[in-house]
């Protein structure tokens, strides 16, 4: 279901209301509704004159949302957009023609939420939090709005086959055929011109008959090299003259074959500093590069660890029971080497191990892989730390930064939980008075909005 087009609007002090009023209608005649909900869903619009001090206070006042566009009325000054930026705006735009492009960024965003909530997505690429959805988003768009090379990054288990599937699943091609996985891994340099460009029938023994190799596969397609890392310079040449050219011989014949698909790498090597050392080429890393997706571990996107239990647990039990307190505690601590994937392994295990009615207990996990819990402060990682020591070098007050957890502890809290407050404050150990006063004080501390939704 798309999400009601609503958006909140928080103006700086130095705005004219004339300037309020013109913004305010254009976004209406667009077809938004102002409002000041705080669904973390409805994308902010901050708009400011020229103090940046306090644009910068108002992009912070509005982090529980998941997007924030700044909209600058004067002139910006040398690294406003780049601080901006980093205090949490998804982006920032300045000049003429404000209001259409207000527009414009914020249909677009509308479109990108509508293709989230679909099942192609919802169901296959699980997870709500901050560092998965970052990356979702950015994925869905390219996807859809885009024909460039995708390049995804990341350890092994994030899901990178996942995410080329789903690229594929989105590009809007009328007329879009076959997905093709070709594993970078198997490839012998013997065998690699059969492989990349298929042979003629008798070009070399055993070759009794005529066959397509993973370009004329792929044609009108996707191609996906899993593990483009893997490939040998010599491999790398090769597929660099078909990205570039778009032709190729089969191997034994003399007639250029055409070729065109969108292509898909993934690998969980450090490409860069491959590229840097000599080991992959640099022609072929620009190439295949055009976008460039880091999937996050999963013990950077910790929040994402019940929910993705729970639909494992449901692809493999018909009525999957509750989870007890212990298992819920050694989950959120255990360290996930083999990322999602590991995790997909331990439902299974699970799955298979419960019996009778009940939760699922911690004896359902197996003794052998208790010994694995990480320590009580597994949470507070390099991430976490990154992001305290980023608003520390800004400049951010204790009060301040302490303010935002709490917000952001809140938000999250709440979402996993559906929007019950009962749950969300026994989850981050308060009362439910203590949570709802939490909330009150939060949304009055933030600038007004103009109107409610209807």
């Amino acid at each position: 279901m798309a999400l009601p087009a609503w958006v909140r609007v928080g103006f700086a002090s130095c705005v004219s209301s004339a300037e309020r009023a013109e913004l305010g209608d254009g976004l209406r005649r667009a077809g938004l509704a102002l409002c000041d909900d705080d669904d973390p869903r409805i994308p902010s619009v901050v708009v400011f004159g020229a103090a940046l001090g306090e644009a910068l206070e108002l992009v912070r006042a509005q982090l529980v949302h998941e997007r924030v566009l700044v909209v600058a009325l004067g002139a910006l000054e040398r690294g406003a957009a780049v601080q901006l930026i980093a205090a949490g705006a998804s982006d920032v735009l300045a000049g003429k023609q404000v209001v259409e492009r207000v527009c414009a960024r914020l249909a677009r965003w509308r479109a990108i939420d509508e293709l989230l909530a679909t099942d192609a997505v919802a169901r296959t690429l699980v997870g709500t939090s901050p560092a998965w959805q970052r990356v979702l988003r950015q994925v869905v768009e390219v996807a859809r709005f885009t024909d460039t090379p995708v390049l995804i990054t990341g350890e092994t288990g994030t899901g990178k086959e996942l995410v080329s599937r789903l690229i594929h699943a989105l590009d809007p091609r009328p007329v879009k055929r076959d997905f093709v996985v070709l594993d970078c891994t198997t490839i012998v340099p013997e065998l690699s011109g059969s492989e990349f460009f298929g042979h003629e029938k008798g070009s070399f023994t055993g070759a009794v008959a005529a066959r397509n190799g993973a370009f004329a596969l792929a044609d009108e397609g996707t191609l996906f090299l899993d593990e483009v890392g893997e490939l040998a310079l010599t491999l790398q040449a090769e597929l660099l003259r078909v990205v570039q050219e778009h032709s190729y011989k089969r191997v034994g014949g003399s007639v250029w074959q055409s070729t065109r698909f969108r292509l898909v790498c993934a690998t969980n090597r450090e490409l860069e500093r491959e590229r840097d050392e000599g080991r992959f080429r640099a022609d072929l890393f620009y190439r295949i590069s055009g976008w460039t997706f880091h999937l996050p571990a999963l013990h950077e996107r910790r929040e994402d660890i019940l929910p993705l239990v729970r639909h494992f647990l449901q692809d493999a039990l018909p009525h999957p029971p509750e989870l007890d307190d212990a298992v819920v505690q050694h989950l959120m601590r255990r360290t996930f080497r083999g990322n999602i994937r590991e995790l997909r392994q331990l439902c299974a295990r699970i799955a298979h191990r419960h019996v009778g009615p009940g939760p699922i207990t911690i004896g359902d996990l197996g003794g052998d892989l208790l010994d694995r819990e990480a320590g009580d402060d597994a949470w507070c990682d390099q991430s976490f730390q990154r992001s305290i020591g980023k608003a520390v070098a800004m400049g951010v007050g204790l009060k301040e930064i302490g303010r935002i957890a709490e917000d952001i502890a809140v938000r999250l809290a709440v979402h996993s939980e559906n929007g019950s407050l009962q749950h969300a404050a026994r989850r981050l150990g308060v009362t439910d008075r203590a949570l709802q006063l939490r909330r009150a004080s939060s949304r009055a501390a933030e600038p007004a909005a103009n109107g409610k939704p209807a």
